[in-house]
């Protein structure tokens, strides 16, 4: 099947988003995830194979400079000529939108590296990442929340005592509780739950969501 290159509409977020996150697999963005679209300012495309979204580009546009903030094509429509399809409708609509500059910031990957310069792009400046995770090494996240002179805080995870729940939801817009579940394996309570329909269930979280 062919796609097509159209505008965004609302319809398109539940694709649009499994699209963002498939395609991150396996790149640098691995764990940029978002549970809505953001909202641009320049253009909003997408790239449709029937009803799927496929590929997808946003464009910010503030005065002189247009700026790609999300690309991606789905891996399994790959090679298709999706990105640059996408690419080359964005360059007009930034045009048209008074832009002189198109930019765009992505991290270390080789093929999206290449992918940039094979289309015309040239590197222009460069800014390094800290992404501290205890998976690497059990002191690398305290030693990366250390204020030091340098490196600026974008983003960041941290876990506080129950005591602080009320504080910090007052002081962040997103201070969701981690609750944990247990069951026990021997004894009394072991097995409980094996008589559960699991598909009415599983139905049911479906229609919740």
């Amino acid at each position: 099947m062919g796609y097509a290159v159209r505008d965004y509409v609302a319809g398109d977020e539940p694709s649009w988003l499994r699209c963002r996150v498939v395609s991150s697999l396996g790149t640098a963005f691995h764990d940029d995830v978002v549970a809505a679209k953001p909202a641009v300012s320049g253009a909003e495309l997408v790239a449709v194979d029937g009803d799927v979204v496929v590929g997808i580009l946003d464009l910010a546009v503030d005065g002189g400079l247009a700026t790609i903030e999300t690309i991606a094509v789905h891996p399994d429509h790959q090679h298709r000529g999706i990105g640059g399809a996408l690419l080359s409708r964005a360059r007009a609509r930034a045009t048209a939108l008074g832009a002189t500059t198109l930019d765009a910031w992505t991290r270390d990957n080789p093929l999206t590296l290449r992918w940039y310069r094979a289309m015309g792009f040239a590197e222009s400046d460069h800014q390094p990442h800290v992404i501290a995770e205890r998976r690497a090494s059990p002191d690398e996240s305290p030693r990366a929340a250390v204020a030091r002179p340098g490196p600026r805080s974008a983003k960041a995870f941290r876990r506080a005592d129950r005591a602080d729940e009320a504080r910090l939801r007052r002081e962040s817009a997103r201070a969701p509780v981690c609750r944990r579940f247990a069951m026990a394996l021997r004894g009394e309570l072991a097995g409980r739950g094996d008589d559960v329909d699991h598909r009415a269930v599983a139905q049911d979280g479906h229609r919740q969501r």
